[in-house]
């Protein structure tokens, strides 16, 4: 009984790993270097951050020689476009390009998502070709299947599926783009940020971002009910230079788009950051809610206004205050005492009461089964658990250690009521 019970304790921590790996595009790529170009690209634009962060998704390549045309004499907020439009958002294999219902489907891409896409513009036409050929193109009517199905080169079921093909997908119009419109306080100022771009114009910070603009520059920009509420400081009270590393601090020195964000464990350096003092923050995510966390308070990313590499430019519900300037936030230390101040709380324990504690939990065990989420994965097989039976393959990372331990508490505890019983 003791060995059953270790082996299914086992069982749940070794499941558990494999549902917290990731796929990983830069190194599934990078085994292979005909596709060189094309990850050099998905790396440029961070779109590999965003594939990434995809629990499903299809990736579809091209070698070197077509990656070359393709980026010749285009900017590489156009090249993104582009490549946008070759990442399916739904997982197609080998066999499921043969298996397509009527012969063809029109998929999502994640170039609809980005806002960019009128129409159908955004989705891609997979038909299934006589001869056993699978055609690829743009679902605007009118366009033609002008590029075909070579090869696989990785998949991990249900998760990601990695697909060669002829020659790039192309909609109408999209390596013909506009320029994005760069103009920093135009944009703020429409976005619901005047108070903040504002301050901008009246301290000179708009001359360093629009600098910093050309090699790549990330903004988040509080809106104006941000700076109304409980907690701001009155800003007319700070030197000229604490202002100026206020705004600064809502800069990032690099393009960093929303799902670079995601992907973002380590500290994020700002434009404020010098030798002084540090002037970064660090991220957390709740699925697709990116919030910012300075040492002072916390801000939820709210609205992307702008998306155009190198310049990325996001609305936020708080105004960033730094440590630096303003201290760190109040520890909940006090807050500890008065839990541990009361004294009688051992006396009550050898009472009548306690003895009869234990008949209540000799009826709970039939409840956890119920709750218990070992049922979940029974009904379609995962992303997560497709991993499983490749965690050793290329293009996997392991989470933390930490973030292991916290996501087999619950499972294994509810393993061990039910042996235990």
């Amino acid at each position: 009984m003791a060995s059953l019970r270790c082996n299914l304790l086992l069982l749940a921590l070794l499941s558990l790993a494999a549902a917290v790996s990731a796929h990983n595009i830069t190194a599934i790529l990078e085994a292979t270097p005909e596709y060189s170009q094309y990850n050099s690209f998905l790396t440029q634009t961070r779109l590999a951050d965003e594939i990434n962060t995809r629990t499903t998704v299809t990736v579809l390549v091209l070698t070197n020689g077509v990656m070359s045309s393709l980026a010749a004499k285009h900017p590489l907020s156009v090249i993104k476009n582009a490549l946008s439009l070759h990442i399916l958002l739904d997982y197609y294999d080998p066999a499921k390009l043969h298996k397509i219902s009527d012969g063809s489907v029109l998929t999502t891409t994640l170039y609809q998502t980005t806002g960019h896409a009128p129409g159908n513009l955004g989705f891609v036409n997979i038909t299934d070709l006589s001869g056993g050929k699978v055609g690829f193109g743009s679902a605007a009517p009118g366009s033609k299947l002008d590029s075909s199905y070579t090869k696989s080169v990785k998949q991990i079921p249900y998760n990601i599926s990695v697909l060669e093909i002829s020659a790039p997908v192309l909609a109408p119009g999209i390596l013909n783009a506009p320029a994005a419109d760069t103009n920093i306080t135009g944009l703020l100022e429409k976005a619901g940020c005047k108070t903040f771009a504002g301050l901008l114009v009246s301290s000179g910070v708009i001359k360093t971002f629009e600098t910093a603009a050309a090699k790549g520059l990330t903004l988040f920009a509080p809106n104006d009910e941000a700076f109304k509420a409980k907690g701001v400081p009155d800003l007319s009270k700070l030197t000229n230079a604490d202002v100026v590393s206020l705004l600064q601090f809502h800069a990032v020195p690099k393009y960093t788009p929303k799902g670079a964000l995601k992907t973002s464990k380590d500290p994020i350096s700002t434009l404020a950051t010098n030798g002084a003092g540090k002037f970064d923050f660090t991220v957390t995510t709740s699925g697709d809610q990116v919030t910012l966390h300075t040492g002072v308070g916390s801000s939820r990313v709210a609205d992307t206004v702008l998306d155009a590499t190198p310049l990325s430019v996001f609305t936020v519900d708080s105004v960033l205050l730094p440590a630096e300037l303003f201290g760190k936030s109040p520890s909940p230390a006090p807050s500890m005492e008065p839990v541990a101040a009361p004294s009688p709380t051992p006396v009550l324990a050898p009472s009548p009461a306690s003895v009869e504690a234990p008949s209540p939990l000799g009826a709970s065990p039939p409840a956890p089964p119920s709750e218990t989420p070992e049922g979940a994965p029974s009904d379609a097989p995962s992303s997560e658990a497709a991993d499983s039976t490749s965690t050793n393959g290329a293009g996997h990372v392991s989470s933390p250690a930490l973030l292991m331990t916290l996501l087999t508490v619950v499972p294994v505890t509810a393993i061990s009521s039910v042996l235990l019983s």
